[in-house]
């Protein structure tokens, strides 16, 4: 039975849409007959045992905290990390080294794999450099930036395969000068077994937290810059003109909190914006059902239009309506008028005309809802796209070149 490594920023029991998945992926290889496990570096900060198993999948840990100055304290964690690939291989034996992003776990796997005479195969669910910039927490063209992308550039030139998540990210590689015989698509996917018929509506939370008839746009995820959700929260009054009894339902947290409550303290449309602050992922189903439009008013940014996001996919799984911005990460995942709506991006005005008429033409919701569903069911299904690596890791264990064509 071919056994294969899987080299992780942070895993289960953390929840994250990294995290999920990570698992989707493991579950699905170990139900096609491939043994798995998990190994995670210092960036996986929850507090648990060396070893642990987490819904039937087994991680390992490699402690610690390196120190020193920028660059060097990076490169100590990537040491430690591909020690403690090297230490559990000895152990275990895998056949295969499979490194996600970011570059650190792919540069401490690629070096590993060299040392043990392993394939490797490196996968990129985002660029880093450019996330760090949609948080807030880098600046486009800096060293930081610079270095990370160098780095991830070194680790896909050693990578024996390389898996994007979609084809934004795989063009910009091939556009940097990389081969793209070897760099596969393995897009975000859902494990539909997880999802059944969507439950009805929670009267009593909805009553509980203050939603009425509706129409109710939501959202559920993080709350970054470049999720735009300050243009939806613009947008509420011109909706709500149309649409008086429009309500916009946010559910999450993360840095732009405190700024986004302000603003819709101070909009003309407060009473009809309901904040529930992060909620236990066991309830978050009960806040969906309330939700009749989920809205991802991404803004345009590098980031948005090379990367496909995730919530998306889940919405479409469970029979949700999708309205989002058109850049480039939506436009792989909807189809505007067919599986969802698409409407301009960084324009208030645009995304109130667009959802209130979304809302007038309410008729052709369960269409869009069935469509929605069996897109995802075709396309995004890891029951399916786990065919994808399969295939790669026997052509790498035959020997293969170009092994992700």
């Amino acid at each position: 039975m071919t056994r294969v490594l899987h080299i992780l920023d942070h895993s289960l029991p953390l929840h994250s849409g990294y995290t999920f998945r990570t698992r989707a992926i493991l579950k699905s290889l170990q139900a096609s007959g491939i043994e798995v496990r998990g190994i995670t570096g210092a960036r996986h900060l929850a507090e648990g045992p060396p070893t642990e198993t987490v819904e039937g999948l087994t991680f390992h840990r490699v402690p610690g905290e390196p120190t020193g100055p920028v660059g060097l304290r990076e490169w100590r964690e990537i040491e430690a990390l591909r020690a403690g690939i090297e230490r559990l291989a000895q152990e275990w034996r895998p056949d295969i080294l499979h490194a996600h992003s970011p570059a650190l776990c792919g540069m401490a796997g690629a070096r590993a794999a060299k040392r043990l005479g392993l394939p490797f195969v490196y996968e990129i669910r985002a660029f880093w450099e450019d996330a760090a910039v949609g948080n807030g927490a880098g600046s486009e063209g800096s060293l930081k930036y610079r270095l990370t992308r160098a780095l991830e550039d070194r680790v896909v030139a050693r990578a024996d395969a390389v898996f994007t998540i979609c084809e934004g990210l795989r063009s910009d590689l091939v556009a940097r000068g990389h081969d793209g015989r070897k760099i596969g698509l393995s897009p975000n996917g859902v494990d539909l077994t997880l999802f059944g018929e969507p439950p009805e509506r929670d009267d009593a939370l909805a009553a509980e937290i203050g939603i009425g008839g509706g129409p109710v746009i939501g959202f559920i995820g993080s709350f970054y810059d470049y999720e735009g959700l300050d243009d939806l929260i613009a947008a509420m009054p011109a909706l709500r003109a149309r649409h008086p009894g429009a309500q916009l339902l946010l559910v999450g947290g993360g840095p732009m909190d405190e700024a986004l409550r302000a603003q819709a303290a101070n909009s003309s449309a407060a009473q009809a914006i309901v904040f529930t602050g992060r909620v236990p992922h066991s309830e978050v189903e009960r806040y969906y059902s309330l939700v009749d439009v989920l809205a991802y008013p991404r803004k345009k940014s590098r980031l948005t239009d090379l990367v496909t996001p995730l919530k998306p996919l889940e919405a479409m799984a469970q029979k949700r309506i999708v309205a989002a911005s058109d850049v480039g990460g939506h436009r792989e995942l909807i189809e505007d008028g067919k599986t969802g709506l698409l409407f301009p991006p960084d324009d208030p005005a645009c995304i109130a005309s667009a959802l209130a008429g979304f809302i007038d033409a309410r008729e052709n919701w369960p269409a869009l809802r069935e469509a929605g569903r069996a897109h995802v069911a075709q396309s995004h299904d890891w029951a399916r796209n786990i065919d994808r690596y399969r295939a790669v890791y026997q052509k790498l264990l035959d020997g293969t070149s170009s092994a992700a064509a």
